[in-house]
């Protein structure tokens, strides 16, 4: 019933001749109406069931917005069936079977209006009706904000939807709407589905969050384009495209989602440009089944808040990555698989807590001029079958640049890893891979380490300043059988302490296969191969005195508490085995430990030094340190996580097993993780072999409590925690003097107090490293050092050896 008079005002062909009249009832109204007419409804509540059957104009009374309610008791509050025009209405409807607002013919204007119902749909458009809808709101929490179905289409601007009890906006039918800056929040379904073979949507700068579904949903042939559009604060996937969907991201923002921020399966296309996607609790990009392909170009993946990788590529699935940035993440590709393929284009990937690029179970990748920086493992391919192509990659500052094991067989062109911890190329178990042209330098370890006679190929390779060797090749077999790798025209910067020829020694064979450790290169010369009696299974034990590995302990830079818990601790075992002698009782001591600290503050060494020192008490057979993390333990697949945990706890026996950060065996959300798997495994071998190894897990102090808590028998297997304490810019300078007196450089007058003031101002983010980024500085200063020197016709001794203050680092 209407609160007043509904007044039409009469359109005519000239000023004169239009006319007004005064209606009881909007139904009169717009019986009474024609083509063009206006009907001005004064403020009131109005329980009519409207249908607009002519193009009229529908308005409230002017200055007062909202002030007109179409409420019926049930039914459809507004039906529109021409290209009427309508503005500033309140719309209530109650009927779940009905929407609330139902376009069905023409292309009407609708703004202004507020949709506030419990119905099918706040506002349904079908058929031919092509709308155009400004700065409308729905707030439906029985039903579908906005849907668009059977073919139409519209265009929808500044538009919202407030709530929703199941999707945000549904397009299906072979519908095709545009919304142009449109918001979608707090629906109970997607906030955006598109549905159905036909269907597409077009969407400009809107933005999508508070969505308890997934943000955007494409599925069953249907398709969609979206441009500078933001989805975030999902409690699913931020966009699922399944069943050869199609979906153009560009320049579009995904973030804060607790799962997978963009899953694509069952021969879905999703092609990203220019777009960033960010705190993501699964993986960033996962990609599933054969014909699934994702190109993305211009694009940042980063800062994943679980423990998965960033990108996942399987089931026979395709990913190309161009010109992208991914970062800050646990691992970067992982790639598994028969079928599944990654190609990588010019891309970064840095700060990976574990694996930059991971290929497994047949999967292969292509990777050319990409640059992988500060990760644990450059790349690993895994097993056989698994392969693929680096080429012209960069990899600087990884504990392991490149890993081959179980019969994979990739090819390595032209790379270069810098500055390595382990290795910069590592072969093991049956692992192959051809390595051309690629370099090594700085190493802590080794250039190429290949052991267990793997048969790798290795031509114009060269290795510089590695500390344990250019190339180490272990367990090759001596008799001629065709073990080992085939090294053609290799060079180290060591060749001619070896004898390389200038140095009077013969020139080896352009073409050598190797049946030797380090030193059998094309330039160096062949060492006969010891008696086949002399061969080991395991490298030998240098045994030490506890004193003298004490005494090392000792002259680390800093660690007073640590060393004081060692010596508390190794004086408890020898006094227990004194008393053994001596026919006594001795206290049990439980030698597995916790090391919690920042990274870079000695755990490792600590770790290393332990072990020798029970070695040198008899206590441990061997004394070896075995390093291993999350990646190495746990599998991708059910079953596979026990056997590499028992793999890695049988390469430790009679040594110290060290896994590092080990609290990412449990991540926080880990309903679905192995991780769980392998802290059991550990548990019941720690007690099956309590005499055999001695485990250390190490990790961020926080971090750690979390992990010990996480199985009830964890905690149990460890005697102490050992707490190392980040060091103070005096023993960061300690470090580097060391350094320094290790190379032959000393610090001129005035660098040390500008090194203590560098070590004062840099950050301690989450990528500084305490002694890690000491070492780094001063490797960074002898390049820059070796910069001005170069410059110098005639050197002296101290331009040789002093560092100034004008080589330190810019500060980051």
């Amino acid at each position: 019933m209407a609160q007043g008079s509904v007044q039409v005002t009469h359109s005519g062909t000239s000023r004169w001749r239009r006319r007004t009249g005064e209606y009881s009832t909007l139904a009169a109204a717009l019986e009474a109406a024609g083509d063009g007419d206006v009907l001005t409804v004064p403020a009131g509540t109005y329980r009519e069931n409207l249908v607009l059957a002519r193009a009229v104009t529908l308005r409230g009374p002017d200055g007062a917005r909202g002030s007109v309610r179409i409420a019926p008791s049930d039914g459809v509050a507004l039906t529109i069936r021409a290209s009427a025009t309508v503005h500033d209405l309140h719309l209530e409807a109650t009927d779940s079977a009905s929407p609330a607002l139902l376009v069905e013919d023409g292309a009407p204007e609708l703004s202004g209006l507020r949709v506030v119902t419990r119905s099918a749909a706040g506002i349904e458009v079908r058929g031919s009706a092509r709308p155009t809808v400004r700065r409308c709101t729905v707030d439906n929490a029985g039903g579908v904000g906005i849907s668009v179905l059977d073919g139409a289409g519209g265009i929808f601007e500044e538009c919202e939807v407030v709530a929703a009890g199941q999707a945000g906006v549904a397009v299906r039918g072979g519908a095709h709407p545009r919304l142009e800056n449109c918001r979608i929040h707090h629906a109970s379904g997607a906030g955006l589905s598109v549905n159905g073979e036909g269907s597409s949507v077009e969407a400009v700068g809107c933005e999508l969050y508070e969505i308890k579904g997934a943000g955007i949903q494409v599925a069953a042939r249907a398709t969609g384009h979206l441009t500078d559009c933001t989805v975030h604060r999902t409690s699913a996937d931020g966009v699922t495209l399944d069943t050869d969907a199609v979906l153009t991201l560009a320049d579009c923002d995904i973030h804060d989602i607790p799962e997978n921020a963009i899953d694509l399966r069952s021969r879905s296309v999703l092609t990203l440009t220019r777009s960033t996607v960010r705190h993501f609790g699964r993986n960033g990009l996962s990609v599933w089944d054969p014909g699934t392909r994702v190109d993305a170009n211009q694009c940042e993946i980063h800062d994943s808040t679980g423990d998965y990788p960033a990108v996942w590529v399987s089931d026979g699935a395709t990913a190309v990555l161009d010109a992208t940035r991914v970062h800050d993440v646990p691992d970067a590709l992982f790639v598994l698989d028969r079928g599944s393929r990654a190609d990588v284009v010019d891309s970064d990937i840095s700060q990976v807590r574990n694996t930059a690029v991971s290929v497994s179970d047949g999967a292969t990748v292509q990777l050319d001029d990409c640059r992988i920086r500060e990760a644990a493992t450059g790349a690993w391919f895994r097993d056989h079958g698994s392969g693929g192509t680096l080429a012209n990659c960069t990899i600087d500052g990884a504990q392991t640049g490149v890993i081959v094991t179980k019969g994979a067989d990739p090819t390595i062109e032209g790379c270069t890893v810098s500055s390595p911890a382990e290795a910069g190329f590592y072969v093991s178990a049956e692992g192959r891979g051809t390595f051309n042209s690629c370099r090594v330098t700085g190493s802590s370890g080794f250039g190429f380490h290949v052991i267990d006679g793997c048969r790798t190929t290795l031509a114009r390779c060269r290795t510089e300043r590695c500390a344990r060797g250019g190339y180490e090749f272990a367990d090759a077999q001596g008799d001629g059988s065709g073990g080992g790798p085939m090294v053609e025209d290799c060079t180290s910067d060591e060749s001619r302490a070896a004898g390389a020829p200038g140095a009077g020694a013969a020139t080896a064979p352009a073409v050598q296969q190797a049946t030797q450790t380090a030193g059998l290169l094309g330039n160096v010369p062949a060492q006969s191969p010891p008696p086949a009696t002399a061969a080991a299974a395991e490298p030998p034990v240098v045994s030490r005195p506890s004193d003298e590995v004490l005494g090392e302990l000792d002259t680390l830079v800093g660690l007073d508490s640590v060393k004081r818990e060692v010596r508390s601790l190794i004086n408890m075992i020898e006094v227990g085995r004194r008393r053994q002698e001596a026919g006594l009782k001795a206290a049990s001591v439980r030698r597995h430990l916790v090391f919690t600290g920042s990274p870079g503050t000695g755990k490792t060494t600590v770790a290393r030094l332990y072990g020798e020192i029970l070695h040198s008490l008899g206590v441990l057979e061997r004394g070896h340190l075995i390093e291993v993390s999350r990646v190495d333990l746990v599998g991708e697949h059910i079953g596979s996580t026990a056997i590499r945990t028992q793999e890695a706890f049988d390469r430790a026996r009679g040594g110290v097993l060290f896994i590092d950060e080990a609290y990412a065996l449990s991540p926080e959300d880990s309903g679905r993780d192995f991780g769980k798997e392998a802290i059991d495994t550990l548990v019941k071998l720690m007690e099956d072999h309590r005499d055999a190894v001695v485990v250390i897990v190490a990790g961020y102090t926080a971090e750690m409590q979390r992990f010990l808590a996480v199985n009830p028998g964890v905690a149990s297997r460890f005697s102490r925690t050992i707490t190392f304490s980040d060091y103070a810019p005096e023993e960061l300078l300690r470090i580097v003097e060391q350094q320094g007196e290790e190379h032959e450089y000393h610090l001129a007058d005035g660098a040390g107090e500008a090194l203590l003031k560098y070590f004062t101002a840099l950050p301690k983010g989450p990528a500084f490293g305490n002694g890690r980024t000491a070492r780094q500085t001063f490797e960074s200063m002898v390049e820059r050092h070796a910069g001005r020197v170069a410059q110098l016709a005639d050197p002296s001794t101290d331009d040789l050896t002093l560092l100034y203050a004008e080589d330190l680092p810019e500060l980051p």
